[in-house]
């Protein structure tokens, strides 16, 4: 053999055909693949004290309280009372030490120890606060980015909220990691309140009624948020009750004002669908609750607008099959994510299959909803590992069905679901760079 023919000759493709060999496969490349978190309750460093990271903070986490009152005696009004350290010793002396951190979110705490070489099994909490108060934010969060395989994550922003807005108005040297998405709580959820705040800040709206001034007042304070924030979508959390059309403040605001800026921005809108607020007030944010919404909403907004891309989760495990079909029946919509209480590996693991079977690679897998800063580290650790296992039984069937498939195409199914389908979804351009590596006679793209 010549030369010549050895270079131009073509690495061997070996197919997969082992189960065992499959699941290693499948294992290896979910865990190297870099992922976009595309819903996170993070803030760029520039944010400065909006964003949360640290022992105290990964411990007074919302998940967590909740989970304290069932334990402890402590009732939510001497709760409340106290510093935010003495809320973050009483939930490990409770859940950590004197019960065992069974939970999803505590065993996360416990991800999150042992990936710093923490000891989760300490009596106190010494040690981590001596190892968190040593660090550089900066250096910190690449570590974090590392650990968690995280390319970039999508912030949640609210141009509403006077400590953001400053922010956005210093023009300050964001993080390139971080990304703006405009959150629509306010307009959508609370228009008799919005319309006073938009109203002092000088934009003429009115707030009974939607008229064409006041239509065209708010299309002015998106396109300048817009502008300034450059977001990759428009997002808001609906509650279980959430119907279109209706004949409330909300439906006038999304046909009049939200869709027609999505369509002339050619920004997605993202609906979260089914929290029920404050079901028990005394717990504050951990007071909130979950309930089945309905699932024509999301089909009647995809039929009256072919032209707009809409990105969907539902927080009711019922409504989850009903989304999947939705999806086959609209290309214009994106189911994405386990949200909220249904981040549980029982539950993403169900989710997960059911939406392989059904919409094949068309669906983003998962978002961490983070709130702290390492909880990207359990949060995805603990997904990658109940997604390995659903990608694993799928092509184990394929493979049963008389199909093998190569490592080159298991990678091309990763690298679509954990960014390239929102990078194609939301127009994030990158510049790729593909190689050809050769690892053994198993042929991988990167």
């Amino acid at each position: 053999m010549t030369s010549s023919t050895r270079e131009n000759r073509k690495p061997e493709v070996i197919r997969l055909t082992e189960k065992s060999e499959l699941r290693r496969e499948v294992e290896a490349i979910i865990n190297q693949t870099q992922v976009i978190d595309i819903h996170t309750h993070l803030f760029a460093p520039a944010f400065g004290k909006l964003g949360l990271w640290g022992i105290d903070d990964l411990l007074t986490y919302h998940y967590l309280i909740a989970e304290l009152f069932r334990s402890n005696k402590t009732t939510p009004e001497s709760f409340w009372q106290m510093s935010k350290t003495e809320q973050a010793d009483l939930i490990w002396k409770t859940l950590f030490v004197e019960n065992s951190p069974l939970s999803e979110a505590a065993q996360g705490i416990v991800t999150v120890l042992s990936a710093f070489g923490l000891d989760p099994c300490s009596s106190d909490l010494r040690e981590a606060r001596s190892f968190f108060g040593s660090l550089q934010l900066s250096e910190h969060l690449s570590r974090v980015f590392d650990l968690a395989r995280i390319s970039d994550v999508v912030m949640t922003n609210d141009p509403l909220d006077e400590r953001e807005a400053q922010v956005w108005e210093s023009d300050a040297d964001v993080d390139e990691r971080f990304h703006a998405a405009l959150r629509m709580d306010g307009l959508l959820n609370d228009w008799t309140n919005t319309a006073a705040k938009l109203a002092h800040s000088g934009y003429r709206v009115e707030d009974g009624g939607l008229s064409s001034k006041t239509v065209a007042e708010v299309r002015r304070f998106l396109d300048k948020w817009i502008e300034r924030m450059r977001p990759l979508y428009m997002a808001v959390s609906l509650p279980d009750d959430f119907v279109f059309p209706d004949v409330d403040a909300r439906d006038g605001i999304m046909r009049e004002v939200v869709l027609p800026t999505a369509r002339e921005h050619k920004l997605p809108f993202a609906m979260m669908i089914g929290v029920r607020r404050s079901v028990n007030p005394s717990l504050h944010s951990a007071g909130d609750s979950v309930g089945r919404a309905d699932v024509k909403a999301i089909e009647r907004i995809c039929a009256e607008n072919p032209d707009v891309r809409f990105l969907a989760t539902f927080l009711s495990r019922e409504n989850q099959h009903e989304l999947c079909v939705a999806a086959r029946k609209f290309s214009n919509l994106m189911p994405f994510g386990c949200w909220w209480f249904l981040n549980n590996p029982s539950i993403i693991s169900e989710i997960t299959r059911e939406r392989i079977e059904l919409l094949g690679t068309s669906f983003i897998p998962q978002h961490s909803d983070a709130r702290i800063l390492e909880q990207l580290i359990y949060k995805w650790k603990h997904s990658r590992r109940v997604i390995s296992e659903s990608l694993s039984e799928s092509y184990e069937r394929l493979l049963l069905a008389g199909r093998a498939v190569t490592r080159a195409e298991i990678e091309r199914d990763i690298t679509r679901l954990f960014s390239g389908n929102f990078r194609e979804w939301v127009g994030l351009t990158k510049e790729e760079k593909t190689e050809q590596v050769e690892s053994g006679d198993v042929v991988a793209t990167r």
